[in-house]
Order: structure tokens, then sequence, then C-alpha cells
């Protein structure tokens, strides 16, 4: 048979086996360095290029992972700095809103005191001085009872003065008190403006105290990011990490919203530019156009807030002076208020189409029309809702420039990061296959001396007899050199 060509014992597959493996023994005893060199060659030849790569992968995540951290520190310096102005200008806002008329506020302060240490003074009891006719009472008191009637009709007439002049000054005390308090109640209007005077300055102050501080925070942290700090490096990776889902949601939202508007306005697209042309097999031109005043719209919001000075990618556009940049924030709302204006347009043609649609279906199914479609206050419903819609789209996919610019500026840094940990993990499967084919290679080379054994065997055996022999007759010549060396020695010394 012609499988059996290499049998030298026909019938006796095993047999023919070993005696073939005898036969082929010697020779590869005789090839096994050269086959060894081999070997080792293929494994260094395979394990040494990926053990390269793995290298200049390592060192290409290292200057990745630091242009990363330049453009990382680079983009929190800049964020921080704007912070940085922005605390300052509300600083400066609030000294010339609130501070600025201090001094004013001061004065009146301090005549608003002024007045009422006045009035508190002018509240002050001053006694009454002393009559100089309680002398004479005095005297006239010590005269002692007579009985005579002319002295008692005269003490009586001064007992009635005397009654009447207590009178009079009591009543003359009383008013003063009056007045008192009635300058006291006058108090009320002064210490409420002042109280309401000192509690604004008061909030002044807590306000600059509380600007200071966040304006402190920001130092502390603008001095962290001019240094490169860990902790800094970290903090700003976290934030464009945050930044970045929070941006792919928002984003994710405004498709939505994209996609919604899409379906509003592409039946109506259909009858304004054909439904039966298609750009390819399942691609309608009306969808193109839907597609495209989408398209316009986001392009013009985004133009919008580029000249509005909210985001910054196009810094052509926030570079140009004040006249032309509101010339081009006129430009681009207007454009974006007539667009709004088609798609409340179309809104209501599609309601139409539908509609009408509807009718023919009712009318080829020879159903009463009347009876199914209904008329009044609940088919306007849609079509205001619709039309709402179609106005707010436009303006709502405006914002999707926002965050987009967070979008465009975390997606650096995340990808930043996982292309440096998807190329060092590379560089680790190289490094690592390397290992393992060199491995291999000794391996394989094992092996091959397990399929020489017996040849081996013998020549471990041969080479061990000769180092017997070899290593007695060096002992027996270091005995006579060290009994020549010992004499030497003691004749010298004799």
């Amino acid at each position: 048979m012609a499988g059996d060509w290499w049998m030298i014992v026909p019938g006796n597959t095993a047999l023919s086996a070993l005696v073939l493996v005898l036969i082929l023994i010697p020779f590869l005893y005789a090839g096994r360095k050269p086959m060894h060199g081999v070997i080792m060659s293929l494994a260094r030849a395979i394990s040494v290029p990926l053990r390269m790569a793995a290298r200049w992968l390592m060192l290409t995540a290292n200057a990745l992972q630091q242009r990363n951290k330049t453009v990382l520190i680079a983009h929190g310096r800049e964020e921080v700095t704007q912070a940085i102005d922005r605390e300052f200008s509300r600083v400066s806002a609030l000294v010339q809103r609130d501070l600025r008329g201090y001094p004013a506020l001061q004065r009146k302060i301090m005549d608003e005191i002024t007045r009422v240490e006045e009035d508190y003074q002018k509240c002050g009891e001053v006694p009454p001085p002393t009559p100089e006719w309680t002398k004479a009472i005095e005297t006239i008191a010590g005269i002692k009872p007579s009985g005579d009637g002319l002295v008692e009709k005269l003490l009586e007439e001064i007992a009635r003065s005397m009654t009447k002049i207590y009178d009079k000054a009591l009543n003359e005390y009383r008013k003063s008190y009056e007045e008192r308090h009635n300058i006291l109640k006058g108090f009320m209007p002064f210490w409420r403006s002042l109280d309401q005077s000192v509690g604004r300055v008061d909030k002044n102050l807590n306000g600059l105290q509380e600007t200071a501080a966040k304006i402190d925070s920001q130092m502390d942290k603008y001095k962290e990011i001019v240094a490169e700090t860990e902790k800094a490096e970290q903090a700003l990776t976290a934030s464009a990490s945050i930044q970045f889902a929070i941006a792919s949601l928002v984003l994710f939202i405004a498709f939505g919203g994209a996609f919604v508007n899409f379906k509003l306005i592409s039946l109506p697209m259909s009858e304004m530019v054909g439904g039966g042309d298609y750009i390819t097999e399942n691609l309608q031109a009306s969808d193109i156009a839907a597609l495209v005043i989408i398209f316009v719209e986001a392009t013009m919001g985004l133009f919008l807030m580029e000249s509005l000075r909210v985001t910054h990618l196009f810094p052509r556009i926030n570079n140009m002076n004040d006249r032309m940049r509101y010339r081009m924030v006129w430009i681009s709302f207007t454009i974006l208020f007539i667009l709004a204006g088609v798609e409340v347009a179309l809104a209501l043609m599609r309601d139409h189409i539908v509609a009408a649609s509807l009718s023919l279906k009712q009318a080829l199914g020879s159903t009463k029309a009347a009876a199914v479609v209904e008329t009044g206050l609940v088919t306007k419903i849609p079509t205001a809702g619709q039309m709402i819609l179609g106005f707010i789209l436009p303006f709502a996919l405006a914002f999707v420039a926002i965050p987009l610019e967070y979008f465009i500026y975390s997606a650096r840094t995340v990808f930043g990061v996982l292309l440096v940990l998807a190329i060092r993990a590379l560089a680790f499967g190289f490094r690592a296959l390397g290992g393992v084919i060199k491995q291999a290679g000794k391996t394989v080379v094992m092996l091959y001396d397990v399929l020489v054994f017996i040849p081996l065997l013998i020549e471990r055996a041969v080479r061990g007899g000769k180092l017997h022999s070899a290593g007695g007759d060096s002992h027996g010549s270091g005995i006579t050199s060290f009994s020549k060396r010992r004499r030497a020695t003691g004749d010298h010394v004799l």
C-alpha cells in the first residue's frame, strides 16, 4: 500500500517504528548542537522582535501619557483662569454696585447716629429747680398755732395756693415726660433705618468674603495645576470623565429630540421635494432634505452660541470685534427663527396630509368619513402640539453646542487614557508572548534531548570516567608539588 512505504518490517507498525527510531537516533545525536542552535535562533528571532515591540509600545504609551497630561494641564489651567476671571468680575461688579455708595451710606449712618444721640440727650430727666418761696413756707410752717383767726385764714390761703402750685408743677412734669416719650417713640424709624443700613453693609461684606474664599480655593487649584502635581492630574481626569459622561447623556437626549424633529418634518418634506425620488434603494430625497434642515438648525445654533461667546469651538468667531459678532448673532438668530417658522408650517402641513390620507383610506374602504373623522377641539390639540414642537425643537437643538464642546474636550482626555491603557496592555501581551516563545524554544530543546537520551547517557558516562581519572592524576600531582614546596620552604628557613 502507498501508506506503508516507511515500514521496515512489513505488517508490524510498532516494530518498524522502533527500528526507524533506532536508526534515526545516531543522526539526531550527531546533529544535536546544530538543531539546538536552530531552535534557539528561531525562538530568539520571534521573541526578540516581540520584546522590542513591547518596549517601543511602552515608550509610546509613556510619551502619549505625558502628552495627555500636558493637554489636560493646559485645559485645566485655562478653565481655572476663566473661573478666577469670572470671580474677579463678580467682585468688581459687587464693589461697583454695592460698595460704590458706601461713603454716602456711611455718612447717612453717622447722621442717624448723631440724631439718635441728640434725641437721647433730650430725653434725659432734668429735675426742676427748688423754688425760692419754699424757704418762706418753711418759716411760716414753723409758726405755732395761736388760735388767731387771721393767722388761720392766712394759712388756709397759703395751703390753697400751694395746692394750685403743686398741681401746676405736676402737670408740667407729666407733660415733659410725655414729650420725652414722644421723642423716644420717634427713635423707631431711625433705629430701623440704621439696622437696615448696617444689615446691608454686613450682607455686602459677607458676599465679598464668600467670593474671596472662592478665589482662594481657585488660586490653590491653579497653583497645583501649574506645579503639575499628581493630585491635580487625578482631579482633572476625574472631572473630565464626569463631564464626558454628562455630555454623552445630554447629546443622546438631543439625538432623541433630533429624531422626533426628523419624524415631524420628513412626511411633509416628501410633498415638497417629491416622495418618489430615491438617492439609494432605501434612502429618499425627502429624508435627506429633512436631515439637511435639522443639520442647518444645529449649525446656526452652534454659530449663535459661538457669537454669544458661550462656547469656544471656533477661535476666529470669538476673536471678532463686537460689531461683527453682534451682526453674526442677529444673522444666526434670524435664520434659526425662519427655520423654526418653516417647521411650524411643515407640522401644519403634516397634519393636513395625515387627515387627507385617512379620509382617502376611509373612502376606499366604503366607510362613512363623517362618522369616523372627528372635528373640533379634539383634532386641533394634536395640530397645536405639532406646531409648538416644530417651533421649540430648533431652538432646543441650538443649545447642543454647549454639551458638544464639553464632549469634545473631555473625549480627548478619556480616549487618551483608554488608548494608553490599550497600548500598555498590548505591550504586556507582546512581552508575555515573547517570553512564552523563548520558553517554548527551551522546551523543544529539552524534548529533542529526550529523543536522544541513550547517546547522551553514554556520553555522560564516558565524560564522567575521564573526569575521574583526570581528577586522580591532578590530586597526586598536587601532593607532589606541595611536598616539593614544603621542602623548599624548610630548606630556606633552615
